[in-house]
């Protein structure tokens, strides 16, 4: 992957970034601390098999975020009905993993624009960081809609499977780190930017689990939430100094790894670009499609993706 450093291939290496931190964190899913550097104690970590997972095998994090992209695309913008349209029939193909939320809002035959509220108003617990996971596509499609565009994107896209505005909040965000990215801003710089035009009911949190002496120690609920989530990804961007050990840092936390990794990777390959993403993660990385007919997407086919996305 060669690329230079412009706008088009740092939204590439957002989407292939993404990508292969989630294919490189599944293998070590709610495991230890440390588990990256153990099997890899020089550095150089390569993409092995584990935990139900070939070599290379993106898993939902991944295949949700190439539905949305490929709705934006065949439908000309955002189709929310045709967006959940295709998560339902993603997830009536039983794929190898699902968030336990996500499942209950696309199997419970509700329409699109109830499912998630009639979960969130049964539970009143729906923050996790599953629409989180799959926005990377989606932060590259609306990246020219300037901040308000961008994060008013993200909340309704996370809005049809998650119910609690903090999820919408985690992903808002996101999306405007990685449009600042793609603008070739720092997009750690502008955090206090991106809070103020978070929801306010939900900035105080956010500002605390993204301030500069926020460490994932500090988490007071699992990574599978998505402000710790969001934060630690943060945390690996600014305490490393370029995409490879910025996804192995996020590996190395534990919990939920191929969720933080996929975040994590979205915002360094967005910051670092497409020539940061090392070819050895790439090569065997791909993306099967459950209830698309046997499909599995590879690198080339995501950097064409991500192109259209971009333009």
């Amino acid at each position: 992957m060669t690329e230079p450093d412009t706008r088009s291939g740092r939204a590439a290496g957002a989407v292939l970034g993404s990508a292969v931190g989630d294919a490189l964190g599944a293998p070590y899913e709610f495991g230890p601390a440390g588990a990256l550097t153990a099997r890899f104690p020089a550095g150089g970590a390569e993409l092995v098999a584990g935990g139900g997972w070939e070599r290379g095998e993106a898993t939902d994090d991944t295949q949700m975020a190439v539905l949305v992209a490929e709705s934006l695309i065949e439908q000309g913008g955002l189709d929310l009905p045709d967006i959940f349209d295709r998560f339902r029939r993603w997830a009536a193909a039983e794929p190898k993993d699902i968030g336990i939320q996500t499942e209950w809002v696309l199997t419970s035959g509700d329409p699109w624009d109830l499912a998630a509220a009639v979960h969130f108003n049964t539970t009143l617990r729906a923050a996790g960081n599953g629409s989180l996971m799959r926005a990377a596509t989606s932060a590259v499609a609306f990246a020219r809609a300037g901040r308000e565009g961008t994060m008013a994107a993200a909340r309704r896209i996370a809005a049809l499977t998650h119910g609690d505005r903090a999820a919408w909040e985690g992903t808002a965000i996101f999306h405007e780190l990685v449009r600042l990215a793609l603008d070739g801003h720092d997009p750690l710089a502008e955090l206090p930017a991106v809070l103020a035009a978070v929801d306010p009911d939900h900035r105080e949190r956010y500002a605390t689990v993204l301030a500069p002496d926020w460490h994932p120690g500090l988490a007071t609920e699992p990574n599978g939430a998505v402000w710790p989530c969001l934060g630690s990804a943060v945390w690996a961007l600014r305490t490393t100094d370029g995409f490879e050990a910025a996804v192995h840092a996020a590996v190395d936390l534990g919990g939920d790894t191929d969720t933080v990794a996929a975040v994590t990777g979205g915002l360094a390959g967005a910051r670092y670009g497409l020539a940061a993403v090392p070819s050895r993660w790439t090569g065997p990385l791909h993306v099967p499609l459950p209830g698309s007919g046997g499909r599995v997407l590879r690198a080339a086919e995501l950097l064409a993706m991500a192109a259209e996305l971009a333009a």
